[in-house]
């Protein structure tokens, strides 16, 4: 009974850490190579409500979007693409940019081949002269400015003086007006509302281990892995992987797949404890989990992480 009961706590406990895992989400950067500003359409969902000319939309999460882009100068003709590539073949999410420039005739045109596609770079922060939106997120609306114009316009009056003479008698008639003698003052009040962009400030960068580097790229790292594994004895695996590690900063991922490598428990925790120092995300080290054969060894990595 106790038996049964330790293993559905165990199996509670996979699918938990399971969900808590975040997803894999792509962005995407169009830029206009000539400045024209303009608003994108993602999916039937408008992204921005200010015209940009160097836009980034993050957090996407389908391998393809239909994407429309509406320039601000209406002489411009729209631009529609059906099948925008944000993961590779294999279906990994990708950092995509895509580049706007006018042809030979002076129209707008965007090519089907990104501009650049290169893998997702764990916390990394868009230039400031980039406007970075969230897709899901509906999009601020345009900041106003109200500017109230008084005018006030003063008229001085005055009497009025007539002299009668009627059958023989003289009079001398004065009228006094109090408006013609006062001071009148008129007030007219004029309200504009004025659009105002906002000073676009970027998200700060999510914290990152390894001096605050990056993990090295796919095609070093597969590289690495395969020096690794072509070590004919365990303990220079250990050793190679340990110099690979001590030269480079990795990813969760990576130093999971290095782990998988070693054939004995204590060359996977060894490794593991040397190459925390060196994770570029060190909030996702649980992942290192599924790569013990036992639980202690999970229970002395994290108990070495709080230690550290």
């Amino acid at each position: 009974m106790k038996y049964k009961f330790l293993s559905i706590c165990s199996f509670l406990l996979c699918i938990s850490t399971a969900l808590a895992q975040p997803q894999p989400t792509g962005a995407l950067t169009i830029f206009s190579e000539d400045g024209d500003k303009f608003f994108l359409i993602l999916n039937g969902e408008r992204q921005n409500d200010i015209a940009q000319t160097n836009m980034r939309v993050e957090d996407l999460n389908q391998p393809y979007y239909s994407a429309k882009i509406i320039f601000e100068n209406k002489v411009l003709p729209e631009i529609s693409k059906k099948n925008l590539m944000i993961a590779d073949v294999d279906g990994q999410f990708m950092d995509v940019t895509y580049k706007i420039k006018h042809d030979k005739s002076g129209m707008p045109k965007m090519g089907s081949m990104p501009f650049s596609f290169i893998p997702m770079q764990q916390g990394f922060r868009a230039p400031a002269n980039v406007y970075v939106t969230h897709y899901g997120v509906a999009p601020a609306p345009a900041p106003v400015n109200t500017v109230t114009t008084t005018t006030t316009t003063t008229n001085v009056g005055g009497g009025a003086s007539m002299n009668v003479n009627a059958m023989g008698i003289n009079m001398n008639v004065n009228i006094s007006d109090p408006f013609m003698n006062g001071t009148v003052q008129t007030t007219t009040t004029e309200t504009t509302t004025v659009s105002v962009p906002p000073t676009h400030t970027p998200p700060p960068p999510a914290p990152r281990g390894c001096s605050n580097n990056f993990a090295m790229s796919s095609g070093n790292f597969a590289s690495a892995l395969s020096t690794v594994k072509n070590q004919s004895f365990e303990s220079s695996k250990l050793s190679t992987a340990k110099q690979i590690a001590g030269s480079n900063c990795l990813s969760a991922n990576q130093i999971s797949d290095i782990c998988k490598v070693f054939g004995y428990e204590e060359s996977k925790l060894d490794f593991a404890k040397f190459a925390f120092e060196r994770c570029t995300e060190p909030n996702n080290y649980f992942k290192l989990n599924n790569v013990f054969n036992f639980s202690t060894s999970v229970d002395e990595l994290n108990e070495y992480i709080q230690g550290r």
